[in-house]
């Protein structure tokens, strides 16, 4: 008896038995059907059934149709998603930033600048499956090339590594592309904010306490240089928040201003920031000449249930970090104008980092300047002291020496 059409196997023009969901096109193109995890009706294509197969003329390179049905049916035993559930990095991205919820301004603020960077590159649109380490580590290397600092691209890279993290997580991907670190790959050319020598900090006070129009900022400047505050802790300070009577500053709030001009009152950076700083002599009669001197104003604003802020600016705002940015700048411009020895630049994150450095050449316990600081890891603190130089070793030993 002749078999059956149903008993007969099925073969492509090669002569060669094809197997279930695989099939040969009109044009000689072969196709494979099958049902992904979500239960609909998929297909591949290629123009080679196996790798061996050559390529007709003028197709491009691709794998063999049994390369894919097995990279695939892969994937559907260990329950990955095809095709990386066809997300590109934008779209992957904007879905793990989408599950943030109750983030601070300046964290809301560096989501938005990363994705603007992701939107405006080809990357962007890639399928995250497309993604491979080389892939991932070309485009940082394109980053930079382009004219992105290293500090852009660690803050892209602080949110695409777990944005692929969470993918992997959710079976999209076998492997996270992202984990490699990036100093491997560009070169670090963040300048590093360097505290100033008590000698240039002492001059520099000098200059502004005995300046016609910058003398208006020397209590300020002087607070920062000898608290270690955080810029918005310290604008975010009011009245109430200086007990002069007790000399200790009470610090458990910041202020901030988001790009949209919104004032905001956060909770400290950490739980850590939150704390009571001890005055000296000095810093005690500055604060008593702010409060004393503090501008009157007809309303006092409020931010979120704040008010009586210490500094306010032209429009009976609270100044903020900002502000102070700019009063260091214009300062020390002048200061370098008329000095010959060039004063480096001053920030207010700079006199943070000069106390923190004063204090540990002073002999600090680590704890303690952990404490003042704010920081929650004291592994931030001990930093500081392995930046101290060889003038400071030697100094140190010399005192060990005298009490020996």
């Amino acid at each position: 008896m002749g078999k059956t059409k149903r008993d007969q196997k099925r073969r492509d023009k090669k002569g060669r038995i094809l197997r279930n969901g695989e099939s040969q096109r009109k044009d000689g193109r072969y196709a494979f059907v099958y049902t992904d995890c979500y239960g609909k009706q998929k297909f591949l294509y290629s123009w080679k059934l196996e790798p061996t197969d050559s390529l007709p003329t003028g197709c491009r390179p691709c794998l063999a149709l049994r390369e894919k049905e097995k990279n695939i049916q892969r994937d559907l035993h260990d329950g990955i998603v095809p095709y990386g559930g066809n997300l590109t990095v934008l779209d992957l991205v904007q879905k793990y930033i989408g599950q943030k919820k109750g983030v601070r301004h300046n964290t809301q603020a560096n989501y938005d600048f990363v994705i603007n960077i992701i939107k405006k590159e080809e990357f962007g649109t890639r399928r995250i499956d497309k993604i491979k380490l080389s892939d991932a580590k070309a485009w940082f290397i394109k980053l930079q090339a382009d004219g992105r600092g290293y500090s852009s691209i660690h803050s892209v890279r602080g949110i695409v590594r777990p944005a692929f993290q969470m993918a992997v997580e959710d079976d999209l991907l076998r492997k996270n592309p992202f984990e490699f670190q990036l100093c491997t790959v560009v070169v670090n050319d963040s300048v590093t904010r360097q505290a100033i020598t008590k000698e240039q900090e002492e001059l520099f006070l000098e200059f502004i306490r005995n300046d016609d129009h910058y003398s208006k900022y020397y209590n300020g400047m002087f607070i920062l240089f000898k608290t270690g505050l955080r810029i918005s802790e310290f604008c975010g300070l009011t009245v109430k928040d200086i007990d002069l009577q007790e000399r200790k500053i009470n610090v458990n709030h910041q202020l901030q201003r988001t790009r949209g001009m919104q004032y905001v009152i956060e909770d400290t950076k950490t739980s850590s920031g939150t704390r009571m700083l001890p005055m000296t002599d000095e810093v005690y009669e500055c604060f008593e000449q702010i409060v004393k001197n503090r501008k009157k104003v007809r309303v006092e604003p409020i931010i979120d249930g704040y008010s009586r802020f210490l500094f306010l600016d032209k429009k009976d705002m609270p100044e903020v970090a900002l502000h102070w940015e700019k009063h260091f700048q214009w300062a020390l411009g002048k200061y370098n104008r008329t000095h010959e020895e060039q004063m480096p630049k001053i920030t207010p994150h700079v006199c943070r980092h000069t106390y923190c450095s004063n204090m540990a050449k002073a002999g600090m316990n680590p704890k303690a300047l952990q404490y003042l600081m704010g920081h929650s890891d004291i592994g931030v603190t001990l930093n500081v002291y392995t930046h101290l130089g060889l003038i400071d070793a030697k100094e140190e030993m010399n005192r060990i020496a005298k009490l020996a």
